[in-house]
């Protein structure tokens, strides 16, 4: 098919206090035992407790970048405990996890073989297990996405992406957000707004997913700041939720090289880099590369955000909010090493986000952004 298809399939119950709807929810999408996916973190914070389920099955071994290996140990203790269905709790880790557990669960072939760029697409059928999101934080929107990030046991952050595995519903909670601490705030929020730049600038036409993605932009600019300052204003942390979920929707868009070079650096071991902060420190530089390919839409960007100068004076202003939220400017600031670029730029033209960035994706191109990021 040469026309786009644009689709938005997700069941979402959105607003604080939605969590009181999910028996409603298990009860609809078939779920009577989940296995809640989550991390430790949420765990001590009484997460789990406010799910209000009784003798609930927990898997919290998730770490801030799912790994294939947490992924195989999640689903021993599904069958352990004979469980009907899933929910994810948490970040976009958990979410992602639970995601990938739901295909294994169904299909027999190894995890990276689900991949998009080994073909994952055409092998993933519908059936699936019942999966509700939970997000606990306003960046991924992974609750309403079609997509799954793994780190695999070969060591490469891969992308798994299917219309089966959008949840099939999820109940998006800003009281759930409410005190997030302030580094959390700002790098899962520049992720949201991240997201909502690449899909708007990508070369893929698709006037609805565009129009989402820049109300998303411009919801998430106005109150990230305030969400970061002031943690439990709940206007603000509704409308960060509703940036995050917009610019998951646009993903139909698809992303762009800001992704695709954090994807492989999210993949160090050594290091464990925030998806969202390698977002942060990597916007204005592609902005920058972008530029030529990109100036209308980054014109109504600026008109809408009260900027000027083009895609200098849109990667200057990125730089500035980064600044004004405490996060590193640079790859050098959040501790990565010279050597830990060796090897990046062809992973980076593989992944699966350079197919639709507004330039051509190489490898001088990649080094370029990497040398000026650094």
């Amino acid at each position: 098919m040469q026309s786009p298809t644009i689709s938005y399939l997700t069941k979402v119950q959105f607003g604080a206090g939605a969590l009181v709807d999910l028996p409603e929810v298990m009860q609809t999408v078939g779920i009577s035992r989940p296995l809640i996916v989550t991390d430790q973190p949420l765990v001590e914070l009484g997460f789990v407790e406010k799910l209000g389920l009784q003798d609930p099955v927990v898997f919290a071994d998730v770490q801030s970048n799912p790994t294939e290996s947490s992924v195989l140990a999640g689903l021993v203790r599904y069958r352990e405990f004979d469980c009907d269905g899933f929910i994810g709790l948490g970040g976009g880790s958990p979410i992602d996890a639970a995601k990938a557990m739901g295909i294994l669960l169904t299909h027999d072939m190894k995890l990276e073989d689900t991949a998009f760029i080994r073909g994952g697409v055409e092998r993933i059928t519908s059936n699936m297990p019942p999966l509700i999101a939970i997000p606990t934080t306003a960046g991924t929107g992974t609750e309403v996405g079609r997509g799954s990030l793994v780190t695999m046991t070969s060591g490469q952050k891969l992308a798994i992406i299917s219309p089966h595995i959008i949840p099939n519903w999820s109940i998006v909670d800003p009281e759930l957000t409410l005190g997030l601490p302030p580094f959390l705030t700002a790098a899962t929020g520049m992720d949201a707004l991240s997201h909502c730049v690449e899909t708007a600038i990508s070369r893929v036409y698709n006037p609805v997913a565009e129009a989402i993605a820049l109300d998303g932009l411009k919801r998430g600019w106005e109150n990230l700041r305030i969400a970061f300052e002031s943690p439990f204003d709940i206007a603000a942390r509704t409308e960060m939720m509703m940036s995050a979920m917009q610019g998951a929707l646009s993903f139909q868009k698809g992303l762009g090289m800001v992704h695709s070079i954090s994807h492989p650096l999210g993949a160090l071991q050594n290091r464990m880099l925030h998806h969202g902060t390698l977002n942060s420190v990597l916007m204005p530089h592609v902005l920058r590369f972008n530029e030529s390919e990109c100036r209308l839409t980054v014109e109504k960007i600026n008109d809408m955000l009260g900027l000027s100068g083009g895609a200098e004076g849109l990667a200057t202003a990125f730089s500035q909010y980064s600044e004004a939220l405490q996060l590193p400017a640079s790859l050098s600031a959040m501790g990565v090493e010279p050597e830990d670029l060796e090897g990046i730029e062809p992973l980076a033209v593989a992944d699966h986000c350079s197919l639709t960035n507004p330039v051509d994706v190489t490898e001088e191109g990649v080094s370029e952004v990497l040398a000026a990021a650094f």
